[in-house]
């Protein structure tokens, strides 16, 4: 199925931020950029690289009027003892979102119903709540939270500047392309 400009369903679930828990709901996503970060487990391997990587450029998101929402199978409750338990999960700042049910990694079709959690699934969605960007990778395979900055902030060029798109390895202030009939073949 294809994602893009699919909107984010009508959902509640727990999150656990800084130390507390609360809900979240698609009224909290709107009127922002979001990306939802779907990971297999709590107390895994590579998922706190990823988290910690998260982290590390949870400033160019926030720069970037975005929020990030990481999301496991597991509960708010096992969020805070990872954070607990570990200094890379600790640090984190952004909510981290309890999916028990599988309600958002079957939305976002990232479940797997064997294994009980969710692939490793990017998806970046606009302040309108449509999704315009998602990758899905395989439990093993970690994912790259500059990679995500950058298209993040494409999808925003594009959608300020519906008339211009944006090249490979593009960055804000570089040169984007305004597709015309006179660049076919030139490229």
């Amino acid at each position: 199925m294809n994602y893009i400009n699919q909107e984010l369903p009508e959902f509640t679930v727990n999150a656990y931020q800084k130390g507390d828990t609360h809900q979240v709901t698609k009224q909290d996503v709107l009127g922002k950029w979001a990306v939802f970060f779907f990971y297999p487990a709590d107390f895994s391997f590579v998922c706190p690289t990823e988290l910690g990587d998260l982290q590390d450029h949870y400033a160019d998101f926030q720069k970037a009027n975005c929020e990030v929402y990481t999301v496991s199978e597991d509960s708010e409750f096992v969020h805070k003892a990872w954070a607990e338990a570990t200094d890379t999960i600790g640090k984190v700042q952004y909510p981290m979102l309890a999916d028990p049910a599988g309600k958002l990694a079957r939305f976002f079709d990232v479940l797997d119903e064997d294994a009980g959690q969710a692939f490793r699934g990017v998806f970046i969605i606009d302040p309108e709540g449509k999704i315009k960007s998602y990758t899905i990778n395989d439990m093993g395979i970690g994912r790259n939270a500059g990679e995500i900055v950058r298209t993040l902030e494409a999808a925003q060029f594009v959608a300020e500047h519906g008339d211009k798109v944006c090249p490979a390895n593009w960055h804000p202030g570089e040169e984007t392309i305004t597709p015309s009939l006179d660049l076919v073949g030139k490229i």
